[in-house]
């Protein structure tokens, strides 16, 4: 069956997001679909039904497709992707938009690393931590000594964020309010209600609170 020429050049970005990654990615490289093919050793139908259709390929094919693409396999499957510098030029009409109050917290309770920006002695810090929410309160360990335990008492600012560079699209919710330590009811608590050990656990880790003052996100996408 022939194909008009305008159904083989219009953009593929109807499919799910392995599909969408692969063609974005493609694009951003110069590539034909024909051109990927041959790269990676597939077949163009099989290509163009990935790009179009909610799929996932083999661990192999997808390896295939990831080098063939100049990235990797972690970054079609949304992880944090790695392509060149020049390679990250933003997507086709990107959006931002505000996130209302209720979208800010679903998106904070829905996570579980975030970061703390607090004052050092030497200077502003920001820390990654594993974090929940409990009462509306942002609750996160802090060993002795870091500059995480020194938040109590300080006006802190509280970041959580999901970022898909090859798709362009991505989001963030800031938190700021003053932070002070769990009191030993409090501790007890969260120690039962925390879903796992923290990445860096230490049995001498104390909780801290962070009380939100003020919430804000922002969503970015594309239109």
């Amino acid at each position: 069956m022939a194909v008009s020429h305008k159904a083989a050049h219009r953009p593929a970005h109807d499919g799910g997001d392995i599909g969408r990654r692969v063609a974005r990615q493609r694009e951003r490289l110069g590539l034909s679909r024909e051109q990927l093919a041959t790269r990676a050793g597939m077949a163009p139908g099989y290509l163009e039904y990935l790009e179009e259709h909610p799929a996932d390929p083999s661990g192999p094919g997808l390896l295939k497709l990831a080098g063939a693409l100049e990235t990797t396999v972690s970054a079609l499957r949304g992880g944090f992707p790695c392509p060149p510098p020049e390679r990250g030029r933003p997507g086709d009409h990107p959006q931002l938009r505000d996130l209302g109050p209720e979208e800010c917290r679903d998106r904070l309770a829905a996570h579980g690393v975030g970061r703390i920006a607090v004052s050092a002695e030497e200077g502003p810090v920001i820390v990654p931590v594993n974090y929940l929410v409990r009462d509306d309160m942002i609750a996160f360990r802090a060993r002795p000594g870091t500059p995480p335990a020194t938040a109590p008492g300080q006006e802190v600012a509280f970041e959580v964020d999901e970022v898909d560079e090859m798709l362009s699209q991505g989001w963030s919710v800031l938190v700021t309010g003053r932070a002070r330590a769990a009191t030993g009811h409090e501790a007890a608590l969260l120690d039962e209600q925390a879903p796992t050990e923290p990445w860096a656990g230490d049995e001498q880790d104390r909780w801290v609170l962070i009380a939100p003052e003020h919430v804000s996100g922002r969503r970015m996408h594309l239109g």
